[in-house]
């Protein structure tokens, strides 16, 4: 049988002789990019470790840089290099892009560090890190050099988190602190690149510390840091301080704030506090009906004159006699106020009645009380009127009459009592009590066992019949003494010339001697 072979299949063959041949050629080692691998590492010191990287991958390395790495070289990357040199050389970049950037950095290693330095440069594209020594001085250290690895290791380990940020938002460098935040927010193996804080155009135009928060991937719960940034040649440094502690007491102030509110809300006083600086800053529903003032108004905040001079616009307060020295009367009213001393009556011109008081609060703070007592006022006044009524009644009466309350008291008495018995009640602050009455009456009259009955008759509380007697006054008036229950437990005794005709004859009890 004679063999074919046809042109197609010659064709074929020689194309995947071709593409087999461009594989292995695209696959094996560049000699330009072996060499400079080699030449990278070449000349260095046995002690000295040194690392390759391309991008970030580990593609060569030292003898001195074997104990270093372990049997873990397919697995070392550059984030394990600065998770395992973080400590001891402050400042390593969070990715070797960062130095083809700025340029080589060398970093002072710190007491931690089995070397003096870690010299960090991107040659065409590889990452060359090595840890060396100084020549001749190993353990000699300048001062400048000494003072520069305190400063590193003092931002590398401050207990907040520090980072060096890109004008394009990239993350080139962080400290510890900032490491353990994204650790504990994103996890081991996240893109340490990308910011934890967003947002950060305003701290960076105001140039402030502004608040700004993260969330908990879990819990969901907020943690607040105050961010300030300050523009440096390698970009954005930003620090980040917890105050978390602090917004957790504002929440509970505020909180507290809200619940006094609430409660103020159900109170029928008027409640108005100011701070330290004299602004309004807490007040209940009941102060807008009682000054008429808008609630706009009081929610602005107002210093304590606006607010008064607000309600002496609204006529609200007693107008002033003299507005020109309405300044240095609420002064006054202030530090009265602020000593707990202050306490008023305001009758306003529409007929209403306030009750007014200031009391200190804490930290320099003022309250103002405000209530409406135009209905107590109104029945006080009503009372006194009807008092002073009944009053005027009894002395218009020929009858002398005097009351005892249930203890014993003199409560009321009028003109003729006061005539007859030659006494005025209220020309002593002491009470006048039965046995000081009856002690009168004894030295006035001729001897009678009737005052003894009065007396047992008003501490009494069973058999309490009306009565009368006759007695005598000394110059001879002969006058009835009639005694009789009235409610509350009083005892009303009654003195009158004597009528027999007038009198029950059946209450009398004791009569006169003939004279």
């Amino acid at each position: 049988m004679q063999n074919f072979i046809s042109p197609e299949w010659i064709a074929l063959a020689a194309l995947c002789l071709a593409t087999a041949a461009a594989a292995v050629w695209w696959l094996s080692p560049a000699p330009q990019r072996k060499g400079m691998e080699q030449e990278l590492l070449a000349g260095d010191s046995s002690a000295d470790a040194v690392f390759l990287f391309d991008d970030t991958r580990l593609i060569g390395w030292s003898a001195g840089a074997r104990k270093l790495i372990g049997t873990q070289a397919g697995k070392f990357s550059w984030a394990t290099l600065r998770d395992t040199l973080a400590r001891s050389y402050p400042g390593l970049p969070q990715s070797p892009a960062m130095l083809r950037d700025v340029g080589p950095l060398t970093l002072s290693g710190t007491a931690a560090a089995d070397t003096d330095e870690a010299h960090c440069e991107w040659i065409d594209g590889i990452t060359r890190v090595q840890l060396r020594r100084h020549a001749g001085a190993a353990n000699d250290k300048s001062a400048s050099g000494q003072e520069l690895t305190t400063l590193r290791a003092a931002v590398h380990q401050a207990p907040y988190p520090v980072w060096l940020q890109s004008d394009d938002g990239e993350v080139t460098w962080t400290n510890l602190a900032y490491d353990d935040l994204s650790l504990k927010l994103r996890g081991r193996g996240a893109s340490t690149e990308e910011p934890m804080f967003e947002n950060l155009e305003e701290p960076m135009s105001s140039g402030r510390a502004e608040r700004l928060s993260i969330t908990m991937p879990e819990t969901g719960k907020k943690l607040w840091y105050n961010i300030s940034t300050t523009e440096t040649e390698a970009g954005w440094l930003c620090h980040a301080v917890d105050v978390n502690a602090v917004v957790d007491a504002e929440i509970a102030q505020r909180n507290f704030v809200q619940t006094l509110a609430k409660t103020f809300a159900q109170l029928s006083i008027g409640l108005a506090i100011f701070d330290r600086n004299r602004q309004l800053v807490l007040f209940n529903p009941v102060l807008i009906d009682l000054t008429a003032l808008p609630a706009s108004f009081l929610s602005s905040r107002p210093n304590l004159l606006s607010f008064f001079d607000r309600l002496r616009d609204q006529r609200m307060m007693p107008e002033p006699k003299n507005y020109t020295s309405w300044r240095h009367q609420m002064a006054d009213l202030v530090e009265a106020a602020a000593e707990g001393r202050y306490q008023e009556t305001w009758s306003l011109p529409s007929g209403s009645v306030y009750s007014v008081s200031g009391r200190p609060h804490p930290d320099g703070a003022v309250a103002f009380l405000f209530e409406d007592i135009t209905a107590e006022i109104t029945l006080t006044r009503q009372f006194r009127s009807e008092i002073e009524m009944g009053q005027s009644v009894l002395d218009q009466m020929d009858e002398a009459v005097a009351v005892f309350s249930a203890d014993g008291t003199l409560t009321v008495s009028n003109s003729a009592y006061h005539k007859m018995w030659r006494m005025d009640p209220d020309a002593s602050f002491a009470k006048v009590a039965i046995q000081d009455a009856a002690k009168v009456w004894q030295e006035l009259c001729d001897p009678t066992p009737a005052w003894g009955e009065v007396q047992d008759f008003v501490a009494g509380r069973e058999n309490r019949e009306p009565w009368w007697a006759e007695v005598r006054l000394r110059d001879g008036t002969e006058l009835s003494c009639k005694v009789t229950p009235v409610p509350n437990g009083s005892t009303m005794v009654s003195f009158r010339q004597l009528a027999p005709t007038i009198m029950p004859e059946a209450q009398k009890k004791f009569a006169l001697p003939p004279t």
